[in-house]
This record gives C-alpha cells, structure tokens and sequence, in this order.
C-alpha cells in the first residue's frame, strides 16, 4: 500500500529538487510544445474579438435570438465558465479545511482555472447586454439624478454580487498562497527585471516564523470564506431560472442540481488541464495516476448525482399534474432538440462510468477523452435547460427555433481562446506547483538531500 508521502510526490525528490523542477518551466525557453498550444490558443481568441468587434458595431440582433428564445448561447456561456470555476475552490478550501494532503501539487493549477473561467463568464455576460458601456450606467447601483436604482429583487443582480464575490475572494486566495513561492522564484532570480517584479510580488517574504504563522492564518480565513461560496455562488446562478414560472425552470431542485453539475464540470476540467500540464512540462512526479485517480472517483461520483437530478426532474414534471411541465420534458427528449439531450445524457451519465474500473481510472487516454465528454455534456445541459425550455412558450402560435450564427459560436471559441491563453501564460510566469504545500507533507530528507 502506498504511503502518504508516495502518493502525494514520487520518484524520491528532495527539497532543492522541487523547487528546480517547478522554476524549469519559469527561467527556461518555452518548449515547441507550449508554443504549439499558445498560437493554438491565439488563433482562438482572435476569433472571439472578430466576434465581438462584429457584436458591438452591430448589435445583438448579430446573433439568432428571436421572440420567445430570448436567451441563447450567450447565457449557455456563461453558466458553463461559472460552473468551471467551481473545482478550483473545492480542491483549495474545502480539502485544505478537511485536511485532505492529496489536494498539494494540483491545487495551483485549479486555483488559476477558477480566476480564468470567471474572467471568461464575467466577459460573456457584458457582451450579453450588447454595448456594455451604456448597460453600465443603466445596470449599476449608484446615486443618480434620475433617481433610478436597480432591483434588488431581480436574480440577475444577484449573480452580480454572488459572481464579483466569488471572483474577489478566489483571486486573493490564490495570490495568498503563491506568496511562498513567488519568494522562492525571486531569490533565484538572476535577470534584474524578473527579480524585481517577483520581489514586488512577493511582499517582502523571508520565511521567517512570523511570515509563516501571518500566511497560514490568512490562508485559513480565506479558506472558511471560499467554502461557502461553492454552494451559494452557482445556487444563486440557478436562481436566474428557478424563480421564474417558466415550465422546465420553475423547480426547487436547481440549486443542488446546479452545484453538483458545476464541480463534476470543474474537475473535468481540472483532469484536462492536468494531463496537459503534466506531459508538457514534466511533472509526473508531482501530479500523479493517484491525483488523477481521485479527481476522476469525484467525477464518477458526482456524475451518478448529475444523473439522478436528471430523473428527479421528470419524476417531479410528472408528478406535477401539470400539462405544460410535462409537455416540456417530453420536448426535451423527442422535440426539435432532441439530439441535444441525448448528448448530454450520454456524456454526462453514460461515459463516466468506465470510472468503475481501476484501471480507466489510471489510463491517461481515458481519463483525457472522458473529460472532454463530460465538459461538452456540460455545456449541452445549460442549452437544454435554457434554449428548450424558451423556443416553445405557452400558445403554439408563439413557438420559434432558435439557431446559434457564427458569431455567437465565434464567441464561444473566443472564451476558449481568453481562457487558455491565460492559462498557459500562467504556467510559463508563475510556479505551477505549490512548493511549500508539497514539501509540507514529504517525509524529512535522507541525509545528505539538500534542503531550500
């Protein structure tokens, strides 16, 4: 049986050790590789500002919204970046708080995936109004002389709060926890730049015992705060739909449908980025098959909880005696968008449970090719939630197809692009690992290891 230690780091590495490999990537060319990924990336987010540019000079009337469906990928979009964002947050804080040490060496990358995925739906939701500059000065809450103020009834301006809080309080979070390394980057600094940048950064860390009591209390506060938000920040995202009247949105079970849909989307997420990282820049020994293996259990597990949700749903459109309940559902599996919903369930349900057998779990191809799955039945959820349950309202006379153009795909592509340009850009200027974190829970060196 392995031991703590093993699973955590292999291949018998010392403290000098760790932080060599882990500042490789930073004081080295990038590889043909991260070159490869990052045009890749480019190209991506070229595509989205082409998107956007053609948005704002002409209007949202770009994209293929129509009377009832008046909410389409844009909004799809930006449930699915937030959901993303979920991972990152419960590796960091709800497994640092249960003191779960298999959460070391992967908790930085999935700390950077939450900044970034909330960036891309903060973005997709400005674009959402179409010109934000003037949907700034209507939607914001200040004093005016028009003596107007926003609804605070309204979930939309719920997820104004719940989303700019959750991006605050993981971002400071994150940037606690670099502190350690970000010193360690700056004392072996050699090009006078670099070492001033990482010496502002790091806030005049010396490692001394007091640096460490204030950075570890700091990181505990934030810790607490951050657990909350898991639950509160994608429940109050449900709230958009599960406040309405709308047949196939107006359900009490959204809120924990929403936050299992989100972590099984953010670890998949996570296991993508991870096989990546780890192949690109030689950090087997740090993100390991056993890492892997128990983000992909959660998958499986939370999987099995998205599709139950998906049962109790019809359970409770049937059980409602309602005619317009159960005619959306039955749309939703036989209607126009049938296709859509057969994905999600085959992505969603089906695919994760080759994760019964140990040695999927193990297989890097696999595990790869699933995550892909899993994020792309995610995505198809938010559009079946959000586009069948809009294209056919109450009288048949008002029923339309809804149609994504390339712009709004255009768009889609271009979060892509924003979130792994910064992604890679993160990976090739900051440490990827956390050392302090992994050498906190390797047993002392041998005699003679070198000691940093």
């Amino acid at each position: 049986m392995a031991t703590t230690a093993e699973v955590l780091v292999t291949g018998g590495k010392t403290y000098n050790d760790i932080n060599e490999d882990v500042a490789r990537p930073l004081e080295s060319f990038p590889t043909k590789k991260w070159w490869i990924c990052f045009s890749v990336a480019l190209v991506f987010l070229c595509v989205g500002l082409a998107s956007w540019t053609k948005e704002f000079t002409t209007g949202i009337g770009v994209w293929g919204l129509n009377h009832p469906g008046g909410w389409g990928t844009d909004i799809t979009n930006f449930v699915f970046w937030v959901g993303i964002g979920h991972a990152g947050t419960l590796i960091s804080a709800i497994l640092f708080l249960f003191r779960q040490k298999w959460r070391t060496g992967i908790n930085r990358s999935a700390e950077a995936m939450t900044i970034f995925a909330v960036i891309c739906a903060l973005l997709v939701v400005l674009t959402h109004t179409g010109r934000p500059w003037y949907a700034a000065f209507w939607l914001l809450p200040y004093p005016n002389q028009r003596q107007l103020w926003v609804n605070f009834r309204s979930p939309l301006l719920w997820d104004v709060f719940a989303v700019s809080t959750y991006f605050t309080i993981s971002l400071i979070f994150w940037f606690v926890g670099l502190v350690p390394d970000l010193a360690s980057i700056r004392d072996r600094a050699t090009n006078k730049i670099r070492k001033t940048i990482y010496t502002i950064l790091s806030l005049g860390w010396r490692g001394s015992n007091k640096n460490w009591l204030h950075y570890e209390t700091a990181y505990m506060l934030f810790a607490g705060l951050s657990t909350p938000l898991v639950l509160s920040v994608h429940s109050v995202v449900s709230f958009d739909f599960a406040v309405s009247q709308l047949p196939g949105w107006h359900t009490t079970i959204f809120p924990p449908y929403f936050v299992a849909g989100a972590i099984f989307s953010g670890f998949a997420m996570v296991v993508t980025l991870l096989v990546i990282m780890r192949e690109m820049f030689g950090f087997k020994n740090y993100i390991t098959l056993d890492h892997l293996e128990k983000m992909n259990k959660v998958i499986l597990g939370t999987g099995m909880i998205v599709g139950y949700a998906y049962a109790c749903e019809f359970f409770i459109a049937w059980y409602s005696g309602s005619p317009f309940e159960r005619g959306a559902f039955l749309n939703r599996m036989f209607g126009p968008y049938w296709w859509s919903y057969w994905i999600m369930v085959s992505c969603n349900v089906l695919s994760p449970q080759i994760f019964w057998f140990r040695s999927m779990r193990r297989n890097i191809g696999v595990m790869f090719v699933i995550s892909l799955y899993v994020n792309i039945g995610m995505y198809f959820e938010r559009f079946v939630i959000i586009v069948t349950s809009l294209h056919r309202d109450f009288l048949p006379s008002s029923w339309d197809m809804y149609v994504p153009t390339f712009w709004e795909w255009g768009i889609f592509v271009g979060t892509l692009g924003v979130f792994f340009t910064l992604f890679l850009l993160f990976v090739r200027f900051l440490p990827a690992i956390a050392m302090g974190e992994v050498k906190s829970v390797m047993p002392s060196p041998k005699e003679g290891g070198h000691h940093s």
